[in-house]
């Protein structure tokens, strides 16, 4: 079976990588993870100076790729989950060169049956076979940061990847929306933002309590002057529904300026407002990691998930709380889901406070 399809492809030599004229770059199907590829995805387009270079990603992650990052693709390729329209999507793109940044068997085998020659990645999965140069993993003592996990993916094809951190600039046209809606809501262009981002897609395990959400934003408002937006995708509604509770029932007079975006902003818009914010404030989410690549002070509380893992790379405040049970990766806590409430709103509001320069 498997020789009758090998042949039925009739897959060429691999091309020698100097000579490669058009590839692509397969992205994470996660914003966070990404956002932590894009120094090995920037190495791969300097390596790669002279080819067309293509970015295949999935809807909910491909417009990044069209603000400004390294990468700087040649174009953005919008890919679903169903493996035969991703192939032949891509088979029309008459690629010589795919690399693979997810670790799942279906991304090598929609490249094979896209019929790219040239397939490189990490050998994971089960699908080192379906792969003409394999990824060589580095050894390292210790977690591994998830950025560093995508450089060594590079490194390991022979590709030269410094140790830059991510790093994303809004794009005129985001910046304009972003503003835009934030003149819409009737917020003056020289106001004090603090970001909010409640939710997180991996699991309700990873998000901070609401209600203590609500009280950090409303001593912003009443204590830093500040005014503060609660952003996230669709799926984060009930999360801003229960804050604006919260608020309405325990700081009516901070309710006006804590302004709900939840599910209004594109990504490219989430960017340029995350770039009008002073800090921004998040669980281990990939709203964490697009706002710490814009620049953006950030203070990240961490439950079930590992800091050392996914931390957001640059000079911010990582919250979390000594209990034995964590790091557990789950997505839904199995007990009292102590690993958050024992983070405080004092000490996230203290946070914010030095991340804003000022001494609580």
């Amino acid at each position: 079976m498997r020789g009758n399809v090998t042949a039925k492809l009739r897959i060429p030599p691999v091309p020698d990588h100097t000579v490669v004229s058009r590839l692509v770059l397969r992205a994470p199907n996660w914003l966070g993870d990404a956002v932590l590829a894009l120094p090995a995805m920037t190495a791969l387009r300097r390596h790669f100076a002279d080819a067309h270079l293509a970015v295949a990603a999935v809807p909910g992650v491909a417009p990044m790729f069209r603000e400004g990052t390294g990468v700087s693709p040649d174009s953005v390729i919008e890919v679903g989950l169903r493996p035969r329209e991703t192939a032949a999507l891509l088979e029309g793109g008459g690629f010589e060169l795919g690399i693979l940044f997810p670790n799942s068997f279906r991304s090598a085998w929609v490249l094979r049956r896209a019929r790219i020659p040239a397939r490189w990645g990490y050998g994971t999965s089960l699908r080192g076979w379906m792969l003409t140069r394999r990824s060589v993993r580095e050894r390292r003592r210790g977690v591994q940061h998830h950025s560093d996990y995508f450089r060594g993916l590079v490194r390991g094809l022979g590709v030269p990847c410094g140790d830059e951190p991510p790093h994303l600039e809004p794009s005129r046209q985001s910046l304009e929306r972003a503003s835009a809606l934030l003149a819409q809501r009737g917020i003056p262009a020289d106001a004090t933002l603090i970001g909010f981002a409640p939710g997180a897609a991996y699991g309700e395990a990873k998000r901070w309590l609401p209600d203590r959400v609500a009280d950090v934003a409303a001593r912003l408002v009443r204590e830093r002057n500040a005014t503060c937006l609660i952003l996230g995708a669709p799926h984060d509604r009930p999360a801003a529904r229960a804050i604006e509770s919260w608020l309405r029932s325990h700081a009516p007079d901070a309710a006006a300026r804590v302004i709900d975006l939840v599910g209004r902003t594109s990504l490219g818009t989430l960017a340029g407002i995350a770039a009008r914010c002073r800090v921004f404030v998040s669980n281990d989410s990939g709203a964490m990691h697009l706002a710490a690549a814009i620049g953006r002070r950030v203070v990240a509380i961490f439950g079930p998930t590992d800091e050392r893992a996914t931390r957001p790379i640059g000079a911010h405040e990582v919250l979390t709380a000594s209990v034995f049970c964590r790091p557990c990766l789950l997505r839904d806590c199995p007990i009292d889901h102590r690993c958050m409430k024992r983070i405080s709103s004092d000490r996230v509001f203290a946070a914010v406070s030095a991340q804003m320069g000022l001494e609580v």
